[in-house]
């Protein structure tokens, strides 16, 4: 609370008077009770008192000022021998709590609930209630959960602007700063990839924090070492160790998958455990007390450790855990024998260990034995996310769940869906910084300039009258990208143009460039992934399509409905939630839908 200088806060009882005050006569200034600037109260936790009566905090005025008051802190003098009202000074000096017992209803308006523990932020409120409008506010269950803060911690391999492969790297880089605006407080811990290029600069503002940890897993002693930059309210936490210092993406580079990728995101989930108890952030740890969301099977082991490294010893016993589930097709199975390198005590092998089915065994003699992170994180997790509700009904599907559907739907009571978002300030036609020209549903001329910007750019032949289709996303099974490439020669018979960007397999990359080379006035394909080019792309095009054989939830379509491009997608997970299919004969003739 800021107090101006000749003032002090402290919490006192009030008197018992009703309030608020029926008249000016009643006012502090004439010194018959105290003024209600605001009331708050705890209706809702009373509503079993046999006695009716009830608490509330009120929101009063008191001076500390020895020589400048007249009477018990009710009218304050000035130099020139005038009073004022503490009422009327309410905008210009400060504000300190009062508690009051009285009859009737009570309503909950702006208060934060502190635990003993200090681990909650308070912010104050200066908002001043009208006189006779101290109950407006309803005390509704979605009133009061909006005033109870957590310490959240994100675990995640890639956090954009950072690192990013996909919509898992922008749903962490954007969701906590959401979530901070809230009034949480907010830590992402993810690696600190370094590959000696440009793109180093993105970590330039992380300062080292001085806290190096010891590690204890794979046979021996890790050394690990924390960044930190505070930026948009959330401390971003970055894990320094060699493994993350090399050339590729964040899980392999173009001969495939790292294969220390285990060890690597091992180290990650001990050093996000041990984050909150050891990071002075701020001038102070976020402790024990934290709700944990651990992104995909790399912060798998978050909730893992929580139930088998930290409770038994009486440490996060008040924490909990989520495990968010991107993609289920990634589930970090390592052979069985690698048990040992987790850092897990013996007794804990049962929640992470897996069997193949005999259909999946590479020969005879495989007894299928694995260890399964994924899996291991859907048995201890307090509850378990996906990216959309369709999505949560899929993995519960023999066809959906790649062989943990049967886990999954004992689990449902503790499964639930909730379809990302985007970042509405980095996505707008209106002012996007990577487009040549902004539009708004108001305005659509602009969109037609992004066309023409981007033929011109990409050295295809300038038409705005030819439809323009783009292909947003990484080069691989999931997204449809074979029947993509197979449809395309029949495709450009007819009188469209082309345009692809991303980056994967080997393949499909090489076919991308001989399809470039067979129709140079209608294909262009960009091998890589470009920030700049992905905006242009999702402004510029007429379509976006999206032949994905199953998608989790999908950004790309809600990056294109927000810049007026058609989705054409597969009806399939997230993008069965997100897209409304078009209809043509629906509200009289005129027509609804958001794609198809």
């Amino acid at each position: 609370m800021h107090m101006a200088s000749t003032q002090t806060s402290r919490i006192i009882p009030c008197r018992h008077t009703p309030f608020p005050p029926a008249s000016a006569k009643e006012s502090p200034a004439n010194g018959k009770g105290w003024a209600v600037l605001r009331q708050v109260g705890f209706a809702s936790f009373y509503r079993h008192n046999r006695s009716g009566k009830r608490f509330s905090v009120c929101v009063r005025r008191s001076y500390a000022e020895p020589n400048g008051l007249d009477g018990p802190g009710f009218t304050k003098k000035s130099q020139d021998g005038s009073s004022s009202s503490a009422v009327e000074d309410y905008q210009k000096e400060g504000l300190v709590l009062g508690t009051q017992r009285h009859e009737g209803p009570a309503s909950l308006a702006g208060l934060h609930l502190i635990p003993q523990s200090g681990d909650a932020k308070v912010t104050d409120s200066y908002t001043k209630v009208p006189s006779g409008q101290e109950h407006a506010t309803p005390d509704t269950e979605e009133n009061i959960l909006a005033r109870i803060t957590f310490n959240i911690i994100f675990v995640a391999a890639e956090v954009a602007p950072y690192s990013k492969t996909g919509g898992l790297g922008d749903v962490c880089g954007s969701l906590p700063i959401a979530l901070a605006a809230r009034g949480h407080r907010v830590m992402v811990v993810s690696p600190r990839y370094l590959d000696g290029g440009p793109s180093d600069k993105r970590f330039a503002n992380a300062v080292e924090v001085g806290c190096p940890t010891k590690i204890y897993c794979f046979g021996g002693v890790q050394e690990v070492s924390f960044y930190h930059e505070y930026r948009g309210g959330v401390d971003w936490v970055f894990v320094d160790h060699p493994s993350y210092h090399r050339p590729g993406t964040p899980y392999g580079d173009v001969f495939g998958s790292f294969g220390d990728n285990q060890f690597r995101f091992t180290l990650l989930c001990h050093a996000a455990c041990e984050a909150p108890l050891v990071l002075p952030l701020g001038g102070f740890t976020y402790g024990e007390k934290c709700l944990f969301l651990a992104n995909d099977w790399h912060a798998g082991l978050v909730p893992v450790l929580l139930a088998a490294k930290y409770r038994p010893y009486g440490v996060y016993k008040d924490a909990r855990s989520i495990i968010v589930i991107h993609n289920l097709a990634h589930q970090g199975v390592e052979p069985a024998i690698t048990y040992n390198n987790l850092g897990l005590p013996p007794d804990w092998y049962g929640a992470v260990g897996w069997v193949f089915p005999t259909w999946a065994r590479t020969h005879a003699l495989d007894t299928g034995e694995a260890v399964n992170v994924l899996k291991g994180a859907i048995v201890t997790a307090d509850r378990i996310l996906t990216v959309s509700q369709g999505y949560s009904r899929e993995i519960t599907t023999p066809e959906g769940g790649y062989g943990l559907h049967e886990l999954l739907s004992s689990r449902k009571t503790v499964l639930n869906g909730i379809t990302n978002g985007i970042d509405v300030n980095d996505w707008d036609p209106s002012s996007d910084p990577h487009i040549s020209s902004h539009y708004s549903l108001i305005d659509l001329s602009g969109k037609v300039l992004c066309k023409i910007a981007l033929q011109k750019e990409l050295g295809l032949p300038v038409r705005s009258d030819c439809p323009l289709i783009g292909f947003i996303g990484r080069l691989d099974f999931q997204k449809g990208i074979d029947m993509l490439l197979s449809a395309t020669p029949e495709l450009l018979q007819d009188d469209v143009q082309l345009v692809m960007l991303g980056s994967g397999e080997r393949q499909y990359e090489d076919w991308m460039r001989h399809l470039e080379s067979l129709y140079p006035d209608k294909y262009r394909g960009w091998v890589g992934f470009n920030v700049p080019i992905s905006h242009r792309i999702t402004a510029g095009c007429d379509i976006l399509t999206m032949p994905s054989r199953f998608e989790p939830c999908g950004l790309n379509q809600l990056y294109a409905m927000r810049y007026g491009t058609v989705p054409v997608v597969h009806r399939t997970g997230g993008l069965r939630d997100t897209v409304e299919n078009y209809n043509p004969y629906a509200q009289e003739g005129t027509g609804e839908g958001t794609g198809h």
